[in-house]
């Protein structure tokens, strides 16, 4: 399997590994320090080697941070942990804030004294991070101090060794384009910006720009190396030889200079002492590697990372992969739930029981590379933890008479999938079927959405938390994030959330994901995959407009719907989807799975 289902939270270990903690930075003259779930990619995926936060206090979500001082701690994450820190830190040494709410600055602001020193690690914290750090501990009195040696990697026991996984072309047939035509276009930017060069540090921007794929963190295939890309010339790939077979190596060698890690500071420092003006992304770049460029004597220009977008805007052949490969996942799923509803009346069904037998599934079409994530299995309360990753210590008996939450993926070659579906287990009682069917409607308001040019996530969020506004209720994650194509199965910068500040456009891949969450209950999310298309004439429009294509082919258990509060709209729209999915689907299907989705989307 490609999940296991390892306890990875221990709250005890909290104190003691805090006690060693504060015991080094006194030892090294420091008041304090700061821990953020990140390595030096500034990446939402990081290998185990780089897991600070999570030694530190247990806490195992893909987004927080830490602060350390001399009598005070604190660990700050956001909407969707919330439980789930609760559950895996001791409160009492790593007391746990709202990272919008009550974040880490305001709590530093009234903490730190005069003369004190807090130290972070400069390859860990972005340069737009560190400015506002700066800015607390000036008014504070305090000095931020940069560590190039980790403090806590001194204290580690048993730190695991960086990962060395084996970096794979990735078929042009399959990227659409070739790498010297997606660097031709890359330079062409930077030149747009008046930069000499642009550093690159996201993994996935990398693989995208070089067409290659790799194995470092887990469930996405990304080959941890940096780039630095010149407006004229071949650019250098920092990556450990160590992950390149010799045919890749000369592949990418037709390319790229090929350089280790270790040698990325001297070459950052090589472009400042050549007064080069290097392009920067502020929000993904560690301080350290502006440092190394300014102090050399070179200038930055602030950007965007300038493969992001191009990276999010799939290309047809990328397209037709992701449909390929939705539709292959598709069988799969429709194979899972048949058996799950078979299986999960008796009583007799476990979380993860559930996720095996889903991976299983999906290993049977013989195209599996990976699931890209760990597979959100929640029953009952479980459910109410977003990102709950079940363990043999969490796992939960699948309860009769509760809606039972699977969120899950899987990473083919041709395309990344991700979907969740809740299902019913018994009978449903009258509140869930409401609270169900309030998350449907914004979700199928979302994949109905027409828009004109322009629009942004943010300005679509809204239709998915209407209906549950006027019930009172909300949910505390966005509504969307983006997809790659064979990459991250969260990508920027598209999202359709509150903070979704980039205009949508055609091409580009995003989730379709409201849900609910009644504490200690069970929780419910509906999510499909989304395509930005160009959408047909509306009659008397004016502008043009865009909408959505849906991806994902997978049954809405209509058992959890209460007919009478949808509208005609929305009642088409659901028979519709179902009418897609049982025509596309079924083919491919054995007897009694097609004869099970047959029953399960008939109109309603």
């Amino acid at each position: 399997m490609f999940q296991n289902f390892d306890d990875l939270a221990d709250p005890s270990c909290g104190a003691p590994r805090a006690a060693l903690f504060r015991a080094e930075l006194k030892h090294r003259g420091l008041d304090g320090f700061l821990i953020p779930r990140a390595d030096a990619h500034q990446g939402e995926y990081v290998p185990a080697s780089d897991c600070r936060l999570q030694w530190l206090t247990g806490f195992s979500g893909s987004a927080g941070i830490a602060a350390v001082l001399g009598d005070e701690a604190a660990i700050f994450v956001d909407g969707r942990y919330t439980i789930q820190v609760r559950e895996q830190v001791d409160m009492g040494v790593f007391p746990a804030h709202h990272l919008i709410n009550e974040p880490l600055t305001d709590w530093l602001a009234g903490l730190l004294k005069p003369g004190q020193k807090l130290g972070f690690d400069p390859m860990l914290h972005t340069v737009r991070e560190v400015r506002k750090l700066r800015e607390v501990c000036a008014e504070a009195g305090a000095d931020l101090v940069a560590v190039e040696e980790n403090p806590l990697d001194s204290v580690w026991e048993g730190r695991p060794k960086p990962p060395l996984g084996q970096v794979q072309l990735h078929p042009e047939s399959l990227a659409g384009k070739s790498a010297n035509a997606k660097i031709a276009d890359i330079q062409k930017a930077i030149m747009d910006k008046k930069a000499d060069a642009c550093v690159l540090t996201q993994p996935d921007s990398i693989a995208w720009l070089f067409n290659i794929r790799g194995a470092d963190v887990p469930h996405t295939p990304l080959p941890l190396s940096f780039a630095t890309v010149p407006a004229e010339g071949r650019p250098t790939l920092f990556i450990d030889g160590r992950k390149l077979s010799n045919s890749v190596r000369d592949a990418l060698e037709k390319l790229t200079e090929i350089e280790e890690p270790s040698g990325f500071k001297a070459g950052l420092a090589g472009l400042g002492k050549a007064g080069k003006k290097v392009l920067i992304d502020p929000g993904l770049a560690g301080e350290a590697i502006a440092t190394a460029i300014t102090e050399g004597g070179g200038s930055l220009i602030e950007a965007t990372d300038p493969v992001l977008l191009p990276k999010a805007i799939k290309n047809q052949s990328e397209i037709e992969g992701m449909r390929a490969a939705h539709l292959r996942d598709a069988v799969a799923y429709a194979q899972f739930l048949c058996w799950f509803d078979e299986v999960a009346p008796t009583g007799q069904l476990d979380e993860i029981g559930a996720a095996r037998k889903l991976e299983e599934f999906r290993a049977g079409t013989g195209a599996l590379k990976d699931i890209s994530f760990d597979t959100i299995s929640g029953a009952g309360p479980n459910g109410a933890i977003c990102h709950y990753r079940v363990s043999e210590k969490s796992n939960r008996p699948i309860p009769v008479g509760k809606p039972f939450l699977i969120d899950s993926g899987a990473q083919y070659e041709d395309g990344t999938t991700d979907i969740t579906r809740t299902i019913a287990v018994g009978d449903m009682s009258a509140e869930m079927k409401r609270n169900n069917t309030l998350v449907l409607k914004g979700h199928i308001a979302i994949s109905a959405a027409r828009f004109p040019e322009g629009t942004t996530g943010a300005q679509l969020d809204t239709l998915a938390r209407i209906d549950l506004w006027k019930a009172g209720l909300d949910f505390d994650h966005g509504t969307g994030h983006g997809v790659g194509s064979y990459l991250s199965v969260h990508e920027g910068p598209q999202r359709i959330a509150k903070t979704g500040t980039v205009a949508l456009k055609p091409g580009m891949i995003l989730s379709n994901e409201p849900g609910y969450y009644p504490a200690g209950e069970y929780g419910i999310r509906i999510e499909n995959l989304e395509l930005v298309t160009e959408a047909a004439p509306i009659e008397g429009g004016e502008r043009n407009m865009l909408g959505f294509e849906t991806l994902t082919l997978a049954p809405i258990d209509t058992r959890l719907v209460e007919v009478s509060l949808l509208t005609t709209g929305e009642r088409d729209w659901l028979n519709g989807y179902h009418k897609r999915v049982f025509e596309m689907v079924g083919p491919l299907l054995d007897e009694k799975t097609r004869t099970w989705l047959e029953g399960v989307t008939k109109p309603i």
